[in-house]
């Protein structure tokens, strides 16, 4: 084969490879994607042009690179998904950056988030003033999620996966012990068990994990 035939041979054949990768990855849209994420789809990126670039490769030797690549997404993604800590660990926690209308200076200086970027994030919300603002997330994508204070109480995840948030305790002036000492009383003894659980108008909703057969 001539190059021209290798390169559009390989070209049809990476296009294939990568669109089955990604879909095997799952759905996620491009503003919600971890740096994890990013970073395992801009390698991908880099091993597919030089296999395209280098012709005389073997192209065995340069989709290799892909397939292990995505061995590894695939297992991280596995993985986060039985252990919630590992998940906060790898992809964060959103932040909260403001509260009541007030700015929270401490978390954006820990997150490097400027005053300039939360504005913009706010006009771009139609917010003219971070007093109309009763909490904004800065989420793990960089996306600014804003509740008004005209839309009532904001209601928070307690426990997800079997595993308390005490930061979301935090936030509405609880702690863990009166987390578990309200579930045991609404017939809940178990925190394990729970796959999510919030606390909304004074009730509770409780999920409890699927069972397997």
């Amino acid at each position: 084969m001539n190059d021209y035939t290798i390169i559009i041979f390989r070209t049809i054949i990476l296009y294939i490879i990568l669109l089955i990768v990604f879909r095997l990855m799952g759905k996620r849209e491009v503003g919600e994607l971890s740096i994890v994420d990013l970073a395992i789809f801009v390698l991908m990126a880099e091993v597919a042009a030089i296999a395209l670039d280098d012709i005389h490769r073997s192209f065995f030797k340069a989709i290799l690179p892909i397939c292990l690549l995505f061995l590894i997404q695939y297992l991280n993604s596995w993985f986060i998904l039985k252990n919630k800590k590992l998940r906060d660990f790898i992809e964060g926690d959103p932040s909260m950056v403001i509260r009541d209308g007030w700015i929270c200076e401490v978390e954006m200086k820990k997150q490097r988030y400027n005053l300039d970027d939360l504005l913009q994030q706010l006009r771009e919300q139609g917010i003219c003033s971070v007093q109309e603002v009763a909490y904004a997330f800065l989420e793990q994508s960089g996306k600014l999620s804003i509740y008004k204070k005209e839309q009532g109480s904001l209601i928070l995840p307690l426990i997800l996966d079997g595993y308390v948030d005490k930061r979301h305790l935090r936030i509405i002036g609880k702690d863990e012990e009166w987390l578990v000492h309200e579930l045991l009383v609404n017939g809940y003894p178990n925190v394990r068990d729970i796959f999510y659980c919030s606390y909304e108008d004074e009730k509770w909703f409780v999920q409890l994990r699927a069972r397997k057969n």
